[in-house]
């Protein structure tokens, strides 16, 4: 599988560190090792999970904030397609329907537009049956690797 960069900001090759992010960190004993897949044809991300009860806020309902990490973190795949760097500058979640403990749901994000370094992708959660139970739109921004390495490795100021 080739990537090729479709944008004018094509992120540097990085070191390969360990990966304790939260949602989709391998390296993270404590996080949620979500995994999905990038369709470099039709540019798109899906996904599929059901989420256990330790995710949970209402008694078996999963938690809402639980529920945008996961859009987030879907979203925020869609930069692979287009071999950049980008973060999260602003996400907005639409909630539906409750996302059941247990429940099987399906992710799926791509690019809406690009605005120079910005950039705006669309995603959402459904169930089995196809209905949509959370939305989100996020605008992210480009940041260059290197520099971002930098920063991130510098700890807390």
């Amino acid at each position: 599988m080739r990537e090729e960069s479709q944008e004018p900001h094509a992120a540097a090759p990085q070191a390969k560190l360990p990966n304790y992010c939260f949602g989709c960190g391998q390296a993270n004993a404590a996080g949620m090792h979500l995994e999905f897949s990038l369709d470099e044809e039709q540019r798109k991300v899906t996904g599929t999970f059901a989420l256990g009860e330790r995710y949970q806020g209402a008694p078996g309902i999963i938690h809402g904030g639980i529920v945008a990490l996961v859009l987030d973190e879907g979203l925020s795949k869609v930069s692979r397609l287009y071999g950049v760097l980008a973060v999260t500058a602003e996400l907005n979640v639409e909630y539906l329907r409750p996302v059941r403990v247990g429940q099987e749901i399906h992710f799926e994000a791509r690019k809406e537009r690009s605005d120079g370094s910005h950039l705006y992708y669309a995603g959402e959660i459904r169930d089995t049956k196809g209905r949509v139970l959370a939305r989100a739109r996020a605008r992210f921004v480009v940041v260059d690797a290197e520099r971002f390495a930098r920063v991130a490795g510098s700890g807390p100021e």
